[in-house]
């Protein structure tokens, strides 16, 4: 027979769960303006494991020599194109806003060109939505543009503040990755045991989610370089201007899935088709719809993979809730989250006791 149960013993245990709880909460605040690169650390050491683990095959216990060799690859394929892509991101940014500044980019003109190349029966059905005026549609567009492009300016007199707060991440986020590859079998287990179930679930939990967030990342990341890489090509052989800029969106945007490269190729289709030039616009169209917007189901396939695979209408609300609560970061925290949410109802599927 067991006895009562002792109360300073419930007590005990009742100020360490509290004492738990507090405890990561106070660190998660004091890590919290390094998520990012805590983030991104994570990530980059979950995506290059294999390659960890390649080396450590042919070089057992040297722990320490491999995780530098895999840390230098995340520098070479990730870090210094990413680097080189934001210099010249910028620097057509800067060459893009001197041009709205000069009169080159004038949008005036465009709306001119485009309101005699509409029909009539198009111009009466916008007539009849209050928007026949294309003077002052044009100012209302031309006042949005303006107030949002004033911020922009305005904050490119801290560039020295921004780069120094970016390297800094960029060293956390490398540091950090060091360690977790180096460290990972320990910190698996370390984490293994500190959940509260049995020997095997915590495995298959650990392995569950590990694979599939891998999988939805590589293959969300390399879409939305592959999707951006083309439509770039696109824009620029059809001597779009700021192909950069367009191709770098369409990167962005591809994280949306099944939507995402269309919220770009589509209002410059319809911009060049209003304004006269046809044959761009027609080539424009059958580029961003045959080839940007089918990367995304040829490729994704491939790199996730069916039994790690998501749904797309989860990764798109996964992606829209992310981005709405944590910005940037979220287009990938909300995929993870969802993943992990898959990944355990499907472990409390395949261990539940048969009816």
């Amino acid at each position: 027979m067991t006895g009562p149960p002792n109360p300073r013993s419930a007590l005990e245990r009742g100020f360490l769960l509290i004492l738990l709880v507090s405890s990561t909460f106070a660190f998660a605040w004091l890590v919290g303006p390094f998520a990012g690169a805590i983030l991104w650390g994570v990530i980059a050491a979950i995506l290059f494991a294999p390659l960890n683990a390649a080396l450590l095959h042919h070089a057992p216990g040297r722990t320490n020599l491999a995780a530098a060799i895999t840390l230098m690859a995340v520098i070479a394929v990730a870090v210094v194109p990413a680097i080189l892509l934001g210099a010249a991101l910028l620097s057509q940014a800067a060459a893009t806003y001197g041009s709205l500044q000069s009169g080159e980019i004038d949008f005036a003109r465009g709306f001119a060109s485009a309101e005699q190349h509409l029909p009539v029966a198009v111009r009466g059905w916008l007539a009849d939505l209050g928007l026949g005026d294309f003077t002052l549609v044009r100012e209302r567009i031309a006042h949005a543009f303006a107030s949002s492009i004033q911020p922009l300016a305005g904050r490119a007199l801290d560039i020295g503040q921004w780069a120094l707060a970016f390297f800094l991440s960029l060293g956390v986020m490398l540091y950090l990755t060091f360690f977790l590859l180096r460290d990972s079998a320990r910190i698996i287990d370390r984490i293994e045991s500190c959940l509260p179930l049995p020997p095997d679930q915590r495995s298959l939990l650990t392995m569950r989610f590990v694979a599939v967030v891998r999988a939805t990342i590589k293959g969300s990341l390399i879409v939305a370089v592959l999707q951006g890489l083309t439509g770039g090509l696109a824009f620029w052989m059809l001597g779009i201007g700021g192909a950069l800029l367009w191709g770098v969106a369409m990167g962005i945007f591809s994280l949306f899935p099944a939507i995402g490269t269309a919220f770009i190729w589509v209002p410059v289709t319809v911009w060049l088709l209003l304004t006269g030039d046809l044959w761009r616009g027609s080539a424009l169209f059958l580029l961003g719809f045959f080839i940007v917007s089918s990367v995304d189901n040829v490729v994704r396939p491939i790199l996730v993979g069916r039994d790690a695979q998501m749904p797309d209408y989860v990764v798109l609300i996964a992606t829209l809730g992310g981005f709405e609560l944590m910005g940037f970061n979220g287009f990938v925290i909300g995929p993870v989250i969802a993943a992990l949410f898959m990944a355990v109802w499907d472990i409390f599927r395949d261990t539940r006791p048969a009816a």
